[in-house]
């Protein structure tokens, strides 16, 4: 139960009706992380914006990558809204459940490529370090597998974006929708 007000789609009037209305049409539903911003209906189309450029935009990191990086963090957070809907996503690529459970169990535990090790090492690591004048030796460390400094930036702001999304998810009381965001995309 979410711990503040939310304004449901059959209640929302003017411009939340049509933002609620839009998403409909281009998603096939409204997710609750989006109604938990019913209040300022235009942070809905930003944060929109945002995610849409950071997992869908053109980058040098793959949609699995970013997916699969999405839920190391969302793991870090202990967030399971964002490690259900971004597990389920993953797997559309990866097209394997025992990974999908490894990968949100340990990482580690997977054999992965070593940009994809370095990727989620990355990313744990940026969400659970606070002293981020350590984090020179991780790009460091993503450099060395290959990624180029534009492909650094690219996970960085998955990284960034789904601790903003994960701490939102937490402090407001976002709930899984029913059928486990397996049909959700944000």
């Amino acid at each position: 139960m979410s711990y503040i007000e939310i304004i449901q789609p059959d209640q929302a009037e003017g411009r939340l009706k049509e933002i609620y209305n839009q998403l409909e049409q281009q998603r096939g539903q409204i997710a609750e992380i989006h109604k938990i911003q019913s209040l300022r209906p235009e942070s809905i189309v930003m944060h929109m914006d945002l995610y849409m450029e950071i997992m869908y935009s053109k980058s040098k990191l793959s949609r699995a990558q970013r997916e699969m990086m999405a839920v190391v963090v969302s793991k870090s957070n202990r967030c399971d809204y964002c490690i259900e809907h971004h597990a389920n996503a993953l797997n559309k690529y990866w097209k394997a459940d025992k990974l999908i459970k490894d990968l949100k169990d340990n990482f580690l535990k997977l054999n992965l490529t070593s940009e994809d090790q370095a990727l989620c090492i990355f990313a744990e690591a940026l969400t659970k370090n606070m002293d981020i004048r350590n984090y020179g030796t991780l790009t460091d460390e993503l450099r060395e597998v290959g990624l180029s400094d534009e492909a650094i930036l690219d996970a960085a702001l998955v990284v960034s974006y789904f601790n903003f999304v994960n701490r939102m998810v937490l402090s407001l009381g976002v709930e899984l929708e029913r059928d486990n965001g397996e049909n959700y995309n944000y």
